[in-house]
Order: structure tokens, then C-alpha cells, then sequence
């Protein structure tokens, strides 16, 4: 592929988006032969990594992480950005698309006790740090006397605040711990099935510009199909139930040949109220799957459920 200039990879600054970003990277050298020379790692600030003393759904969602990315996508500073994919939101700016997944990684839960190496080992008011909704949420049905705190930032912050005692425990996307090298710091994974994952937890994705075929050529070797008709599924079924980071919704597809299985599921924020479904189809209808599963379940819950908590 001739290229006159290096590729420019737009990334977050953390040491987890930089770990995927590098990633990237790594597989496009290899699949079309290239020397690392031919990619820049262009780092940006978002207001989600600046902003760590208020929970998301106070500040704006899920495109805290990905708007300022998006704004040099969209006027051609950056060729692709590199994102968690569970940090995307359901619509897109016009004008982008997700064109490759990389092979999602172990999508779990996992817990990191400071006072107990279980959830079912924690003392009684017990406080956990967490700033996800849908952890809180499952934590508090699983155990409602757990008290829960907001726990933004770094993970490496998180990981000190637990170790000074702030907290009796936290939780991480196992997915992440892995790629940091601090797979150990886990107490206990999470089991998917009890402990319902976040979509598309656990995989990275890259956005492009509509229409830039050249990039989405570069990046197509490296796209993974398993993960990305999953995802088409997850992501299908949170813009059923417009989900955002004020909505505790947790959803999970696999693979299994040229079968999809899914599991989803809507919490109240305090863990009392609780719609789930399971579903199976063919591979191929795997959006539409996951669409379906959502707005069965905005059925089910009717409009009341989300008015009363958002």
C-alpha cells in the first residue's frame, strides 16, 4: 500500500489506550508488511479523562471518550481512531463508522478485594468503588447491604486508592487487566452468566471516515469477524433501549459456528427491578437480533422504568 506520509493513529492518553492503539499498530506492520515509520500515535485529551470527579451520566455519556478524536477524524488530522468499544456510542457523528474489531479479549467482570478475595466474602456494608451503573446495579442485587462510591480515573489510580484503604473493593474489565499485565491484581472473574457483561466489553474497535475506502482497506486484514458480528448484536440492542451511561444495561453476544447466542439485561439503578432475555439465531441476523431483544424489553419495562430514575 503506498503511502506518502505516516498513518495517524488518533488514541487517549491512558496506558490502557495507548496499549490498544499500539496494538493496532502491531497488526497492521504485520499483515501488510510495513515499518513502524509508516504510523504516527497521535495522543489526545478528552474531556472524559479530564473530567474524574463526577460520574458520566452527570457530564455527558459515553462520547466523552471519543468526541475529540472524532472532531480531528471528521477534518482529517487522523486517518483512524482506536477505541475501547464499550466506551462508543450507540449513533455515531455523521459521517462515521466502526470498519474493524480486533478479536475481542476475555470479556468478564473481574473483582479486586482489599477485604475479601469474593463478593460473597465481604463484610457487611462493605464499599465498593465503581463508576459503572451496571456494576453498582448487579453488585446491589447480588448483595443490597454493599454500599458503592464513585471510582473514576486511571486504572492504576483506582488500583492505589484500593490499596490505601479507601475502598473495600473494586471491580475492572478483566479484558483491560490483561492488556495492563496486571491480570493477578483479580480476586475473582466474574462469571458471564452471573455477573452480566458490559456490551462490547472486552474488544477493541476502530472508527473511520465513511467513504475513505483506503483505510478501511488497510485496516480490513485485521478485522475480526467473530467479534464484530457480536458486537453488531450488543450495540444493536443498546440503541433499542438508547442506552447511554444513565442506563444500568448490560448484554453479551457469542458465536458458536454460524449461530449467535445473546443474553440481555435492564437493572434500576439500586438492582431491584430486573428484565433479562435470552435469544438464539443464524450469524447473519445478528443486529437485527440484538434490536429485537432491546425493544422486547422496553416493552416489558414500559416507559415508566426509565422515566423513574433518569
Amino acid at each position: 500500500m503506498m503511502q506518502t506520509k505516516p498513518f495517524q493513529i488518533g488514541t487517549r492518553g491512558s496506558p490502557l489506550a495507548l496499549y490498544q492503539a499500539h496494538e493496532v499498530r502491531n497488526l497492521l506492520m504485520k499483515a501488510h508488511n510495513l515499518p513502524e515509520a509508516a504510523f504516527d500515535i497521535v495522543v489526545l485529551s478528552t474531556k472524559g479523562d479530564r473530567i474524574t470527579n463526577q460520574a458520566l451520566s452527570e457530564i455527558g455519556g459515553k462520547g466523552l471518550f471519543t468526541l475529540e478524536l472524532e472532531e480531528k477524524l471528521a477534518d482529517g488530522s487522523l486517518d483512524f481512531a482506536v477505541h475501547s468499544s464499550k466506551d462508543m456510542a450507540t449513533t455515531l457523528p455523521d459521517g462515521m463508522h466502526i470498519s474493524c474489531f480486533l478479536e475481542r479479549e476475555d470479556a468478564r467482570d473481574a473483582f479486586i478485594g482489599g477485604t475479601a478475595p469474593t463478593i460473597a466474602e465481604l463484610p457487611e456494608n462493605a464499599l465498593i468503588g465503581s463508576s459503572s451503573l451496571r456494576r453498582q446495579a448487579l453488585l446491589k442485587r447480588m448483595r443490597p447491604d454493599l454500599r458503592v462510591t464513585l471510582f473514576r480515573g486511571l486504572v492504576e489510580t483506582r488500583l492505589r486508592k484500593l490499596d490505601e484503604g479507601q475502598v473495600d473493593a473494586t471491580l475492572l474489565a478483566y479484558a483491560g487487566m490483561k492488556r495492563l499485565g496486571i491480570e493477578k491484581r483479580a480476586t475473582e472473574l466474574l462469571d458471564i452468566d452471573d455477573f452480566l457483561t458490559a456490551p462490547g466489553q472486552g474488544a477493541i474497535c476502530v472508527e473511520t471516515r465513511i467513504g475513505d475506502d483506503k483505510i478501511d482497506q488497510l485496516l480490513a486484514p485485521i478485522n475480526h469477524a467473530e467479534t464484530q458480528i457480536a458486537l453488531l448484536c450488543e450495540r444493536a440492542f443498546l440503541r433499542a433501549l438508547d442506552g447511554s451511561c444513565k442506563t444500568p444495561i448490560a448484554g453479551f453476544a457469542k458465536l458458536h459456528d454460524d449461530k449467535i447466542q445473546f443474553s440481555g439485561m435492564i437493572l434500576t439503578p439500586d438492582g431491584t427491578t430486573m428484565y433479562d432475555i435470552k435469544c438464539d439465531g443464524l450469524a447473519f441476523d445478528a443486529e437485527l437480533m440484538g434490536k429485537n431483544a432491546g425493544e422486547k424489553l422496553k416493552t416489558q419495562a414500559g416507559t415508566s422504568f426509565f422515566a423513574s430514575w433518569t
